[in-house]
């Protein structure tokens, strides 16, 4: 898919709250409630995944509210942990008989992690900016690509901006922030697309000091 620079820039004001208030690679996340096993791990991040491409492949699901590049990544992360029964995949356009991942079976303490954000000033609410996701909901893995894993965040600090995509695989998603009647702001871009991107702004390299790297979701094993 063609992606414009304008496209890449993000300019919406959930993803651009707050300056950076500490080194992000300094600080360990706030302590989870409870932490998913290996096997859960897998499968959280195969149906964030599923929901993510759900959205590039239907456009935004009803159901998600304040669309901005945190919010795909509220949105997946908390439908992800949610119970898919058949009612859920009525309500999320997602046919039962393609093939899907294995649930989560979480326990009763892991099912607090759903809508569970810790803020930037320490509250725990349903809503966090993008530097709230990775600040005090993530933890720095590194600023090698080659270190990512299915559903990590990439984040971008743009001075004035900040900017959350998800890692696919192959390819990296994000939300641009902005919608209109004719763009519902959904992009996907390749891997080597974007290595090589001409504004070296949003490549993610390790040359790159606008890169910040790369964050897991904390409560991942």
């Amino acid at each position: 898919m063609a992606v414009s620079r304008r496209h890449l820039l993000g300019l919406a004001a959930g993803c651009a709250v707050l300056p950076w208030a500490r080194a992000l690679t300094g600080v360990p996340p706030a302590p989870m409630p409870a932490y998913l096993s290996k096997a859960q791990s897998r499968a959280f991040q195969a149906w964030m995944l599923r929901i993510v491409n759900a959205q590039m492949e239907q456009g935004p699901s009803p159901r998600w509210q304040h669309r901005d590049c945190a919010g795909l990544v509220r949105f997946a992360v908390n439908e992800a942990l949610t119970v898919h029964d058949a009612r859920w995949m009525r309500a999320n356009g997602i046919a039962s008989d393609r093939q899907l991942p294995p649930e989560l079976e979480l326990t009763a303490a892991q099912q607090v992690l759903r809508n569970r954000w810790v803020q930037t000033g320490g509250a725990i609410g349903h809503y966090v900016s993008a530097i709230g996701l990775v600040q005090n909901n993530s933890r720095f893995i590194g600023r090698d690509v080659n270190q990512a894993q299915p559903g990590d965040l990439l984040f971008f600090d743009q001075g004035d901006e900040h900017h959350l995509m998800v890692w696919m695989g192959a390819r990296i998603a994000y939300h641009t922030g902005t919608v209109t009647p004719n763009d519902n702001g959904l992009r996907t871009v390749d891997v080597p697309q974007l290595k090589t991107w001409k504004d070296t702004r949003w490549q993610p390299a390790v040359d790159n000091p606008n890169f910040a790297g790369m964050f897991r979701l904390a409560f991942l094993t």
